[in-house]
């Protein structure tokens, strides 16, 4: 899609130009339910302690499974046992899989070391090697 910005948008100063662009930017589909959440912060002014109650009223209120943001990264709350099991059992591999940041492709040698690489034979052989030269006594 080609969206155009309105002329109004174009003309706000530049701290202002962040809420624009988030108005013509992609969202995700087939997100689970989630609470409204604020730019910056997210969901992080819902949070109270303890947390697991939080996270047993939100189920409650909306599926065993929900979004959650905390601060602007995006992630996924699963309270249920039965759904919990399945992530971990039939979606082990696509879950397993980590976020790339900009920043730590230049940190971490384009992402190879043991705690930013994906989930493969190259982390397996790192992680191999931690345990027997790093870790071991």
């Amino acid at each position: 899609m080609n969206w155009r910005v309105p002329w109004q948008l174009q003309q706000q100063r530049p701290g202002q130009e962040i809420w624009a662009r988030g108005l013509f930017t992609k969202r995700f589909k087939n997100l689970p339910p989630s609470t409204p959440s604020l730019p910056l912060i997210g969901n992080l002014h819902h949070l109270k302690a303890p947390v697991f109650r939080t996270f047993y009223a939100l189920s409650q209120k909306y599926d065993p499974i929900f979004s959650f943001h905390f601060g602007s990264q995006l992630s996924v709350v699963v309270f249920s046992a039965s759904l919990a099991e399945e992530c971990f059992t039939k979606n082990d591999i696509v879950l397993a899989n980590r976020f790339h940041f900009p920043k730590t492709k230049h940190l971490t040698y384009n992402n190879t070391v043991v705690i930013t690489s994906l989930y493969g034979n190259h982390w397996r052989n790192l992680r191999r090697i931690c345990s027997l030269e790093i870790l071991s006594t």
